[in-house]
């Protein structure tokens, strides 16, 4: 799905096969520079705490920081439809986005529908996967089992309740199938949603549990993660709604899979992939743009130490963002650093 798009941005940055294979790789040094450091602060909205946009976008923050000596703080959000507002107002000035609710704003659908909203892009940083999270003992084993149950769908603003929706809405247990009892959704934060799983697996009649929750994230998302030693967890295989979801409507959706090691699981469990794009607001200063972009690569070495999805980063990929146009200073990045 993404291939074409990638060679086509390719050939309006003048990018040949050779000369991506020669972009910068992991643990480059930060190298020396002409462009100008940034004139004043910056601001990057992150997501929920613990999660991967958290604990990456701080990481970056701090390198940046470091890298420029210009401040960049990270603010956390509830996610990808509250940053892409907050963008669209200035509020911050770069953002992480699930590349789905990035195209819905761009079009101006759905989250989105009061009107399309225009931003640039630096870079597809790394994939989210759909995580369908059950307890060990949980009798949940397919999309269809969580009728008439509680379950966490993220934050109100959140990607991942973009992603849920459709999820929950294609496997007809949002009250369009008449023969299943609709799922009841909360909206917690990641946290808040391992904390009541836990909760109602010890106890069942504890107030406000759930019985599963549905989390777009990357690998690995340490709240969960530590659940496999507390009560145990399961990923249910969502693989037929998400070849579903896939075919049916672009918007960076790719089948894949959560490989068994990430969470000591028995099998790989196949679910949903979704990108995640690094954003700029319209008229990001060129500045901030190069040396945002420059100290993702050149120091991701540092940043892999932050969070491991930092070693997704691959400038071969990195320009995969439309129909999100590149900020000019982001292809001027990427044409000129062959090294």
């Amino acid at each position: 799905m993404d291939r074409p798009r990638l060679l086509n941005r390719r050939n309006v940055l003048g990018l040949g096969a050779a000369a991506a294979a020669t972009l910068v790789t992991p643990g480059c040094s930060r190298g020396k520079s002409n462009e100008p450091a940034p004139a004043g602060p910056a601001k990057i909205a992150t997501g929920n705490p613990d999660g991967v946009y958290a604990i990456y976008g701080a990481g970056l923050a701090n390198l940046v920081t470091e890298v420029t000596g210009v401040r960049m703080d990270a603010v956390p959000t509830e996610g990808s439809v509250q940053n892409l507002r907050m963008l669209d107002r200035g509020t911050v000035d770069i953002a992480f986005s699930l590349s789905d609710s990035a195209l819905d704003a761009f079009e101006g659908k759905e989250s989105f529908s009061s009107g399309a909203l225009r931003f640039n892009a630096l870079a597809r940083v790394y994939d989210n996967y759909v995580h369908v999270v059950v307890p060990t003992a949980s009798k949940i084993s397919t999309l269809a089992d969580l009728a008439g149950k509680v379950v966490s769908v993220g934050p109100k603003l959140s990607g991942t309740k973009v992603v849920a929706d459709r999820i929950i809405a294609k496997a007809g247990i949002d009250g369009s199938n008449p023969k299943l009892k609709p799922v009841r959704t909360v909206n917690y934060n990641l946290v808040t949603a391992v904390k009541m799983l836990k909760a109602k697996a010890e106890n069942p009649n504890v107030p406000n549990g759930i019985d599963a929750l549905i989390w777009s994230g990357g690998l690995p998302t340490t709240p969960i993660k530590e659940l496999q030693s507390t009560i145990g967890f399961r990923l249910v295989d969502i693989g037929v709604t998400a070849n579903a979801i896939a075919q049916q409507r672009f918007g960076g959706y790719v089948l894949s899979s959560i490989p068994p090691s990430i969470y000591s699981l028995a099998s790989a469990v196949p679910t949903l992939a979704v990108p995640n794009y690094l954003l700029a607001k319209r008229g990001l200063s060129d500045s901030w743009a190069w040396w945002t972009l420059n100290t993702m690569f050149r120091r991701q070495a540092d940043l892999m130490k932050v969070h491991p999805e930092a070693g997704s980063l691959d400038a071969r990929s990195a320009i995969a963002t439309m129909p999100i146009p590149l900020h000019p200073a982001a292809e001027r990045w990427y044409r000129t650093n062959h090294i």
